[in-house]
């Protein structure tokens, strides 16, 4: 089976690209990550044409479901969603991807994964690798940290690694904060396990991935 999975942004993919090559190493699947600029936002008209210049996930999603599911619902395929929730409900993100899926996506099976605020919610799923990758990191930031909770939690992840330069990062915000992440990315991923990682939200991704894939060996 392939599995192409579009994701918000580079720092997303490079986590994905990672978990999902320790899930099926040594399996013959194969998956592609695509990275967009950004969430974006639902166009108004579902069923328009995107407009000119439109680069987010949301913004393309309803156009690449339909064309997805035109040249691939024959296919060993499963489309792959994965957005950060921010600040709306978990449940409410993946009713709505559901919705466009079950109006646009035909026969293609899709797999949705909602990173609970954030995606750094994940990499916090995996104290192990944050050590590896950082082994001056400040630890007993993980204290304050509640799995999965809406905290800010990449500003959790900045103290943990950067310690009380981290407010700086903080004060200054965007677009220095997207490079920052990009690099923690970049250096925690390689070491991540995804058995092993405490995010509910990263786990219910994996076993419903899993189970496609399992139903797909049938």
């Amino acid at each position: 089976m392939h599995l192409e999975v579009l994701i918000e942004d580079k720092s997303g993919a490079v986590v994905m690209r990672h978990l999902l090559a320790d899930m099926l190493d040594k399996t013959p699947h194969t998956w592609t990550v695509r990275p967009h600029r950004g969430k974006g936002y639902w166009p108004e008209n579902w069923d328009a044409v995107p407009k000119h210049m439109a680069s987010g996930l949301y913004d393309l999603l309803p156009a690449k479901l339909r064309a997805y599911a035109d040249q691939y619902s024959d296919q060993s395929w499963t489309l792959v969603v994965i957005v950060d929730s921010d600040t709306d409900h978990p449940d409410d993100v993946t009713a709505r991807i559901r919705s466009a899926a079950a109006r646009y996506a035909g026969r293609l099976p899709v797999v949705i994964g909602v990173s609970v605020e954030e995606m750094e919610a994940w990499l916090l799923g995996d104290p192990q690798a944050i050590r590896e990758a950082y082994p001056e990191a400040d630890m007993s930031w993980m204290a304050r940290y509640r799995q999965d909770s809406i905290c800010g939690t990449w500003e959790i992840l900045a103290h943990v690694l950067m310690g009380t330069r981290a407010d700086r990062l903080i004060k200054v915000g965007y677009p220095a904060v997207g490079q920052f992440k990009s690099e923690w990315a970049e250096q925690i991923a390689p070491c991540m396990a995804a058995e092993r990682n405490r995010s509910p939200s990263f786990q219910k991704l994996r076993k419903a991935l899993l189970k496609v894939l399992e139903q797909e060996a049938l």
